[in-house]
């Protein structure tokens, strides 16, 4: 098969979706990688590292001209005309976040969209969404910290341990991937931290998880409601898979912060948990409402590309080997797998898309298509 890498082209977005060790391994399955140029730049990895491999360095229609193409990030509105029916697109969509115009792209145009965010594993629920949730999760309280300084308009409250006493109230709302990896940086870091979640019988697991210290309160409304008003930083990792976020903190609740606090929303890619967010970008990426900093890039393991690019591939690469080799077989072979196409054949195949962007007349069954 033909996989393309295509450059990614969102608002500071450096990373790539295939290191060259990946590519090598793709090449040696006997496919042809062609890989736009200087697609891996940003994230440390050069053209001549995937050529070495075996791939092709190529320009944009060449790379987009494959029969899979593969990347990190939605296809943006000047990318819409490069897809084609028969063609695979495997990538983070996000679909349910984001405006019906791509999905609307992606059914006119017949384009097979495999979502890295829906697709299910055995041992790991969303094995593709893990890796850069938790990249997500560790920079939403490195990122917190960081406008919470006075020099940002931040309440200027350190998170962290000074001389024995703990500063900073941290609230996690979520304990998924997310939600785990932000109460365990922001704990390491010596704050007070409360992780809230659903699942009161995860108390005592989460506490040996993280640390004995670690407040874990229900997550209740009224609970939420409570403890925003003190909080310095609030992180929202909340999930439904594939579809929109619930809010969890309202507006009302948001009035009641006080001034210079930070809330960082990382739920922002699938529509936001706080009623207040809306999406930003790395070079514009906060905004200040009722008194309150807001952090919601829709991107943010973007910043720190090599990570997240070395994680992502160590993920995506077996499910890409998979598609390289069968194509859609491979997705009726495994149900898991199957379920993380989007659209298929001028449908939407993933329910919950179907129903956050009302576009249900548009739904039918995977199975029903192949």
């Amino acid at each position: 098969m033909k996989v393309g890498v295509a450059k990614e082209i969102k608002d500071k977005e450096n990373r790539v979706a295939l290191t060259p060790e990946g590519a090598k391994k793709l090449v040696e399955a006997g496919n042809t990688i062609l890989v736009e140029n200087n697609a891996g730049l940003n994230s440390g990895f050069e053209n001549k590292e995937y050529s070495d491999v075996g791939a092709q360095i190529v320009d944009t229609d060449k790379a987009w001209s494959a029969d899979m193409v593969i990347k990190v990030k939605e296809p943006l509105e000047q990318e819409y005309k490069f897809l084609r029916e028969n063609q695979i697109v495997f990538t983070y969509f996000h679909l349910a976040g984001v405006t019906k115009t791509l999905t609307e792209a992606l059914v006119n145009n017949k384009t097979t969209a495999v979502a890295y965010e829906t697709i299910e594993g055995d041992k790991e629920k969303l094995p593709l969404l893990a890796p850069m949730s938790a990249v997500a999760g560790n920079m939403s309280v490195t990122m917190g910290s960081y406008y919470l300084a006075k020099f940002n308009n931040g309440k200027g409250m350190q998170l962290g341990t000074v001389l024995g006493k703990k500063y900073g109230k941290v609230i996690v709302i979520g304990d998924g991937v997310v939600g785990k990896h932000a109460a365990k940086t922001a704990y390491g870091m010596g704050s007070n931290v409360y992780l809230f979640t659903r699942h009161e019988d995860r108390f005592e697991s989460l506490k040996k998880e993280i640390g004995s210290d670690l407040n874990c309160i229900l997550s209740t409304k009224e609970n939420i409601a409570e403890h925003v008003k003190d909080a310095d930083l609030v992180v929202g990792g909340v999930l439904l898979v594939g579809a929109k976020a619930p809010y969890v903190v309202t507006e009302e609740m948001v009035k009641t912060m006080q001034p210079g606090s930070v809330i960082v929303d990382v739920s922002i890619d699938q529509g936001g948990c706080i009623e207040t967010a809306k999406p930003t970008k790395h070079s514009d990426p906060v905004y200040v409402k009722h008194g309150v900093i807001h952090y919601c890039v829709t991107n943010m393991p973007g910043a720190y590309p090599r990570t997240s690019t070395i994680a992502l591939t160590t993920a995506t690469l077996p499910y890409a080997l998979k598609l390289a080799e069968k194509g859609i077989n491979a997705l009726k072979e495994d149900e898991g797998f199957g379920k993380g196409v989007n659209t298929y054949n001028g449908y939407i195949t993933y329910k919950p898309v179907a129903e956050a962007l009302e576009m249900m007349d548009k739904f039918k069954e995977l199975k029903e298509l192949i």
